[in-house]
């Protein structure tokens, strides 16, 4: 009974171990800094949240940058002590089955974008979370599509057309009528 009691008594006062920290929490954490980083312009802080080989996508079709192209880029902003300032306004994260893989979405509210959405992947390196691959877009709502692709088409016609070509005759001018 004395052995009983006394291990009773040795457990009672030993410390609680500390619950694990949740994963979720912790992606949450990397993000917010992410985004204070860049609103602070704390370029180190920023792009030391990626990983070495991630991947930035941006809102225009053409902006698919490696981290360092990224960084390249993004350079003269972060010089002028001003880059962006995305605040979240929502987020859901999934984790892996093993832990070591995080995918997110988040809703974003931005002075310059308007209402626009951030999607990405995270990765587990040792104890610390990194963004490997980010996604910025600005959503669109189903009610103006069409108009919007309307307009990209435009655009990139415009784009393909060969700068020294012709200008497209113009359609004959309506006759006058008479009155």
């Amino acid at each position: 009974m004395t052995t009983v009691s006394l291990l009773l008594l040795v457990l009672a006062a030993a410390p609680a171990g500390t619950p694990a920290a949740d994963p979720k929490a912790a992606v949450a954490a990397v993000l917010d800094d992410w985004h204070k980083a860049a609103a602070a312009a704390d370029e180190p802080r920023y792009f030391g949240h990626f990983t070495a080989d991630a991947v930035f996508l941006g809102t225009d079709a053409t902006e698919r940058w490696s981290r360092d192209e990224f960084r390249a880029w993004a350079k003269p902003y972060f010089s002028k002590g001003k880059a962006w300032s995305f605040k979240p306004v929502s987020r859901h994260i999934t984790l892996s089955k093993d832990g070591s893989l995080a995918w997110f979405d988040e809703a974003l509210d931005t002075p310059n974008l308007g209402p626009s959405r951030g999607s990405g992947v995270l990765v587990k390196e040792g104890t610390t979370w990194k963004i490997a691959q980010y996604n910025l877009s600005v959503p669109i709502p189903n009610d103006i599509m069409g108009e919007v692709t309307k307009r990209i088409a435009a655009y990139e016609k415009a784009l393909a057309a060969p700068k020294d070509a012709p200008a497209a005759p113009k359609a004959p001018a309506p006759a006058p009528t008479k009155k």
